[in-house]
């Protein structure tokens, strides 16, 4: 998944970060509300980590006004705030977890797959298999003729995002955004290498080049 981490402690937030990207999701960090409102403007992200007391702000502002659109983020509050009423509030105002300060990270990555599943649509849940390929969305695995597939990190998040709609056309930037964190830099080649890596492992049939456009997953069906 896309993550976006709003956490102005920095010691806190470069641990999230970290950790979360262990999992094999890409992640964005930000301190400040202000910074956290841009990024949701130009970044499609699935789940947030919100903290609530912010240098700019009480995180529950920007809680309520995602929940006033039509914006589908899954949204975990981890904060310092443990009184009983905090989580009320918190919860009433559209999060779907909340974590209290200090945490263990493991919990942490517990309760965003958890949230994650709940958000999960049937067709994202079920394998979908093209040929002898089979992609397990739900325990994040790929298998060619029932041989599980060792994939990275970041080839994983690949074909995680083209099983999320097959025959939908990804280009390079939405492939690059599913990979890296917006402040890393990426080589101009970097999504190419990745899909050439993969082809070897899965076959060249499974992902299709649309000249010009992007990449996609071939036809398939559900398994």
């Amino acid at each position: 998944m896309r993550i976006l981490v709003v956490e102005d402690e920095h010691d806190l937030g470069a641990a999230v970060q970290e950790r979360v990207r262990m999992d094999g999701h890409a992640v964005d960090w930000f301190t400040t509300l202000e910074e956290a409102r841009a990024a949701i403007a130009t970044v499609d992200y699935d789940f947030m980590l919100l903290d609530l007391g912010l240098p700019d702000g009480n995180g529950r502002a920007l809680l309520r006004d995602i929940r006033r659109t039509s914006m589908d983020i899954a949204i975990l509050i981890t904060t310092a705030e443990d009184q009983i009423s905090d989580r009320i509030a918190g919860l009433s105002d559209g999060a779907d977890d909340y974590i209290v300060k200090p945490y263990d990270l493991n919990e942490l990555v517990a309760r965003i797959a958890a949230v994650a599943r709940r958000y999960a649509t049937p067709r994202r849940q079920a394998c979908y298999r093209v040929d002898e390929v089979t992609i397990d969305r739900e325990n994040r695995s790929v298998s060619r003729d029932g041989q599980r597939l060792d994939l990275t990190a970041r080839e994983w998040a690949i074909m995680e995002l083209l099983s999320r709609s097959p025959g939908r056309i990804y280009s390079r930037q939405q492939i690059d955004t599913a990979l890296y964190a917006l402040d890393r830099d990426v080589d101009s080649n970097t999504v190419e290498v990745f899909i050439s890596r993969l082809r070897k492992k899965v076959g060249n049939a499974v992902i299709r080049t649309v000249r010009g456009r992007g990449y996609c997953l071939a036809d398939g069906e559900a398994a």
